[in-house]
């Protein structure tokens, strides 16, 4: 990933929370059958300090599982808020006319080797904290406990479990860090007018470099 040094984020903790808090990654491999990408809800663990593991499934019926090689390096890409950046929001745009359009984002990239998984009390483990968490903020959180037990059985004999072991983390937060605080104030003004989640989500983090912690 092209990472100019204003927008490079190499804090292990400011990464390993970006991807906690976006957990949807891509996960890239060079298979025997050429370059396969899949899109997959992720668990990271990283009670080991600076070393993370990186947790999903996918159905058994997909041939990533088998045609990977094993313990190969694979890249998941973890990608967070990200707008499009009109000139017309810098004011030295106004007063010079130099100004282009761009796009802001953030965006992780986390590099390691793979195992497969098929134990099925690992599976069982995996997918419990997975809807666990995803459902603790409804009324009434789904259980995976509400299915019946040979359902279930069923259901985890149709995935395989795959575990990254994390080697290398980078991470890009393009926020206009290159402007002056005067234009990165107008972005913040533009982010914000859109009706928009994800630009007022960025639009909260640009806002930092004004007010930086």
């Amino acid at each position: 990933m092209y990472t100019p040094s204003q927008f490079a984020e190499s804090r292990t903790e400011v990464l390993h929370d970006f991807i906690q808090n976006n957990p949807f990654g891509t996960l890239i491999a060079n298979t025997s059958s050429g370059l396969d990408a899949n899109h997959l809800p992720f668990e990271v663990d990283a009670t080991s300090g600076s070393k993370s593991v990186l947790r999903c499934h996918v159905a058994r019926a997909n041939p990533i599982w088998r045609n990977v090689t094993p313990e190969s390096e694979v890249l998941v890409v973890f990608q967070g808020p990200h707008a499009y950046i009109s000139p017309g929001w810098y004011p030295s745009k106004q007063e010079a006319g130099k100004a282009v359009p761009t796009w802001n984002y953030i965006a992780v990239h986390a590099y390691g080797s793979i195992k497969v998984i098929e134990d099925s009390e690992w599976l069982l483990g995996l997918v419990s904290r997975l809807s666990d968490r995803h459902e603790a903020s409804r009324a009434a959180p789904w259980r995976i406990t509400d299915a019946p037990a040979d359902f279930t059985a069923q259901m985890l004999r149709a995935i395989v479990g795959i575990e990254i072991e994390v080697s290398r983390l980078a991470g890009k937060w393009k926020l206009g860090q290159n402007r002056s605080a005067a234009d990165v104030a107008g972005v913040v003004d533009g982010l914000s007018a859109q009706n928009d989640s994800g630009a007022a989500e960025l639009a909260r983090l640009t806002r930092r470099l004004l007010n930086p912690v």
